[in-house]
């Protein structure tokens, strides 16, 4: 695993690098293997890096007739809810570029989130030409890029301190009950998350220093700290930082 941390001056410019690295891994895995498989972020965050993308400046750069979309967690409701990530990525991106149907591939998040959680694994599979067994960190059979956030609590897509995701090793998708946010939640794991050729991180904003600094340079205690069990085995893992998120970090 190769790894590192950027920091920019702001959020904009941390948007503004992070649409960047999305379109550079897109052409580079297009032109590699002839596809690009991502997996996208919910929360606040990536809402203007989405939106980011779906402008002229970058979308004319992506072929995005070659581009496979999946998520890194859904929350329990109906894709039209408010809540949903799927509905924020359909709104800011999806809606706006021309990526055909069939390589969207939403959690089936309206059914019962075991259900919907099996039912993406499979979908997961079927991509990745992996029936059974664990990731294979190959060109084709893994994520090119995977796009994820951190929380002030240390999560990281629905990965939460103290439950069971976390420790997932065999299963890929897995639905848990969030007591913290009083909900269920489908997301993946970490064996298919590390097993992607780029993973990337982003964070913004003053509230997330102090857990930045934890993750970062405290001693790894994954359970309480999810962001942590982030380590691709075969892959890159990049930290994308605004100046407010970094403020506590020692270098």
């Amino acid at each position: 695993m190769r790894h590192g941390v950027e920091v920019v001056p702001d959020k904009r410019a941390l948007m503004e690098a992070g649409a960047a690295a999305f379109a550079g891994a897109a052409r580079a895995a297009i032109a590699a293997h002839g596809r690009f498989v991502t997996a996208l972020s919910g929360g606040s965050t990536p809402r203007a890096l989405f939106e980011l993308l779906a402008t002229e400046r970058f979308a004319a750069s992506i072929d995005w007739g070659r581009v496979h979309v999946c998520w890194g967690d859904e929350r329990a409701v109906r894709p039209d809810a408010d809540a949903s990530n799927y509905r924020m990525a359909r709104e800011a991106l999806l809606d706006h570029v021309p990526i055909p149907p069939s390589q969207v591939y939403r959690i089936r998040s309206e059914k019962p989130p075991a259900i919907a959680a099996e039912a993406y694994e499979r979908t997961l599979r079927t991509l990745f030409a992996t029936p059974a067994g664990p990731p294979r960190p190959v060109a084709g059979a893994r994520f090119d890029l995977v796009l994820l956030g951190m929380g002030d609590n240390g999560h990281t897509a629905s990965l939460f301190p103290g439950l069971h995701a976390v420790r997932e090793a065999e299963r890929w998708v897995v639905a848990e009950s969030v007591a913290e946010v009083g909900m269920w939640r489908i997301t993946l794991t970490p064996p298919v998350l590390n097993a992607a050729r780029h993973v990337l991180f982003l964070v913004s904003g003053a509230g997330k220093a102090a857990m930045l600094r934890r993750v970062l340079e405290g001693p790894p205690d994954p359970d309480a700290l999810p962001a942590q069990a982030i380590a691709p085995v075969d892959g890159v893992l990049e930290w994308l930082v605004d100046a407010d998120a970094a403020a506590a970090l020692s270098h």
